[in-house]
């Protein structure tokens, strides 16, 4: 090829580094294979318990000495993927962030968008919060830095994007957790002129959706959990979305235990940017449970056959793979 042909190539293709995402796949395909056998079935707790020993187990096989970091909770509250757990089969010290079972209620009540989510960086990469709410905005790709802010109104984030969109407000959808505390939240969006989509459940997969065009979501807005609000960041870090969130707490105490856990250069009230919840190469990876805007459930397309739907992100490549998979299994031994 000449130098002058060269130049029309738009994009090199470039292989930068390993790539753990397969690793990462398995490890979320055994954790919604093991929730889906409790899908309809009411029970939120054995479907998280299901879900929960799988993914421990799967990452017996993934070469990472991995610290979890965003987790099931406390050492004294979770038995298994709590917070400073060990995990991997020895190599290079990781950041794991996990939710073995976003949208509980979602698998137990068989609705839609029940996921389970790994996400993966270098050590000290992501924000170490405990397990309390966070207040956060994210907007998809492809929109002016900054173009909503934390700080400002709704109202002045919904105007700010309908410019940026070059659209009227009138045809902006925010996604929100349906929680008596967004009553206000609501109220004032569909007074500004948006519409309101409303989930029961769900908050990482209501984040990426911003970013993923034909969702119908354009702006994410409210509180939710701080490991949730972690796990989305790294999604939206791989999809150039844009998000920023802030911790909220209950009292003093728990902003002295925040300011031991999280970076010393970051104050534990202070809005956060999407690199202060996950910064460098990041990996994320997720594996439908039940169908939704994200990716397809599991399904059984034959008596010896699941049929799994995954999604594998990374940040350092902008690579957004998904991948359908079919897991055979002896049926007189499931």
């Amino acid at each position: 090829m000449t130098a002058k042909q060269n130049h029309h190539v738009p994009h090199e293709y470039r292989v930068t580094g390993r790539n753990l995402g397969l690793d990462l796949a398995r490890v979320t395909e055994a954790a919604a294979i093991a929730s889906a056998r409790w899908t309809g079935r009411g029970d939120k707790n054995a479907a998280d318990g299901a879900a929960v020993e799988a993914m421990r187990k799967a990452f017996d096989t993934v070469a990472i000495n991995g610290t979890v970091t965003i987790g099931e909770g406390e050492m004294d509250e979770a038995p298994m993927l709590y917070i400073g757990e060990k995990v991997g089969c020895g190599g290079p010290d990781m950041d794991i962030a996990v939710d073995p079972l976003e949208g509980t209620n979602l698998c137990a009540r068989s609705l839609p968008n029940a996921i389970t989510v790994v996400a993966l960086a270098q050590k000290g990469c992501f924000l170490h919060a405990p397990d309390i709410y966070m207040q956060k905005i994210a907007v998809g790709p492809g929109l002016p830095e900054g173009v909503v802010n934390i700080d400002d109104s709704i109202g002045q984030n919904l105007a700010s994007l309908a410019r940026a969109k070059k659209c009227d407000i009138s045809d902006l959808v925010l996604c929100a957790l349906e929680r008596k505390r967004h009553e206000e939240l609501v109220a004032k969006a569909r007074e500004a002129g948006a519409r309101v989509r409303l989930l029961s459940d769900g908050d990482v997969a209501a984040v990426i959706a911003t970013c993923l065009p034909g969702s119908g979501v354009d702006i994410y807005a409210g509180s939710g959990g701080a490991p949730e609000g972690v796990l989305a960041a790294a999604a939206i870090r791989c999809m150039n979305g844009q998000m920023q969130g802030r911790l909220l707490f209950e009292d003093e105490a728990q902003i002295t235990r925040t300011r031991g856990m999280i970076r010393p250069d970051l104050d534990p009230t202070q809005a956060l940017s999407l690199t202060d919840m996950a910064a460098g190469p990041v990996f994320f990876c997720a594996t439908g449970v039940t169908a939704g805007d994200l990716l397809r459930g599991i399904e059984y397309p034959s008596d010896s056959y699941i049929r799994t739907h995954s999604v594998m992100m990374r940040s350092e490549s902008g690579t957004i793979r998904y991948m359908e998979t079919y897991h055979h299994f002896d049926p007189h031994t499931a």
